[in-house]
């Protein structure tokens, strides 16, 4: 018997078994830029750490529509779920400073009420014209993204399609399926629940590194900025127990930015089954990472990982 946590492990084993006899995808031969600052704490002056990061990446948003996509997944005020509002504030401020326009969007997997769970989590508290800037990607109109995961048409919402650039905003954590979830990850939720559901079954039919590496595959114009002021460790995204890191990690590939945090979190990416997919497309190998800003080594804390990811530890 599989139990309910481990069956999409099993489940991606035995696709990424079929796929073993299937021709490589080549790899990613090219490098890719990597920020990691500190941010001891999130009442540290986050708008001017997100603006240092921005400008080491070299990002250009003047004039684009950006869409900033944090990860919201429950609320319990024990631990640290989800990406913590004063991130998202921060990172507002800072691309609106930069002559963006600016809109939060999240189509949260679990919580079919997107609003009373942004109300939950501090969101309003701390960004009182939050309603004026936030869509709800489970609920907004919906366009045609083209063929994905094996459908003819795939559906997401208009505000996706829309956006120059989909600005990544996971809380740094492990994950109970996939080891670890950080910016690409993040992307379960551009997927709209009013369409495949709650909690969004048809990616994890299709396998969870599957559907992980399919959506970035199809979504190129992206950022990432990871809140790893606190992360979570142990049984995540949900269930583990708050990690102070103090560090952002920022970068215009996700697979490099996720890499570079899995390194950080005591994580070989090497074993990763979503990042080893996705080697084919981004940079994931430390030779292929040029690191800005802090000496991601230096910062290394070994987040506790359970029992079925044991064998993910770096050395």
């Amino acid at each position: 018997m599989i139990s309910r946590r481990a069956w999409p492990v099993a489940a991606a084993s035995m696709l990424a078994g079929c796929a073993s006899n299937e021709k490589a995808a080549p790899r990613f031969a090219g490098r890719s830029a990597v920020t990691v600052l500190k941010a001891p704490s999130y009442d540290a002056d986050l708008t001017k750490i997100i603006l240092e990061g921005v400008a080491l990446s070299r990002l250009e948003v003047k004039g684009k529509r950006v869409l900033l996509k944090p990860n919201l997944v429950e609320f319990d005020h024990a631990t640290a779920i989800n990406t913590h509002p004063r991130v998202v504030v921060a990172a507002f401020e800072a691309f609106r400073s930069l002559g963006a326009n600016v809109v939060i969007g999240e189509g949260p997997g679990h919580r079919r009420d997107t609003f009373g769970l942004t109300e939950e989590a501090g969101y309003w508290e701390h960004f009182k014209v939050l309603d004026d800037h936030f869509v709800d990607l489970n609920r907004d109109d919906i366009a045609d993204a083209g063929p994905l995961m094996n459908r003819a048409k795939f559906y997401v919402a208009e505000t996706i399609l829309g956006a120059d650039l989909i600005v990544s905003l996971p809380k740094m954590k492990t994950h109970h399926w996939a080891g670890a979830t950080l910016a690409m990850k993040n992307f379960f939720g551009l997927v709209p629940g009013s369409v495949y559901g709650w909690p969004k079954n048809p990616l994890h039919y299709h396998g969870i590194a599957n559907s992980i590496v399919a959506l970035n595959r199809r979504f190129r114009n992206t950022f990432a900025i990871v809140d790893g002021v606190v992360g979570m460790e142990g049984n995540g995204p949900i269930q583990g127990q708050p990690k102070a890191m103090g560090v952002m990690a920022f970068g215009h590939d996700l697979a490099a930015v996720d890499a570079t945090c899995c390194r950080m979190m005591g994580i070989d990416p090497g074993r990763v089954e979503y990042l080893q997919m996705a080697g084919e497309f981004g940079a994931v190998e430390t030779g292929q990472i040029d690191q800005r800003g802090e000496r991601p080594e230096s910062l290394r804390k070994d987040f506790a990982l359970i029992s079925e990811f044991s064998t993910l530890r770096l050395s």
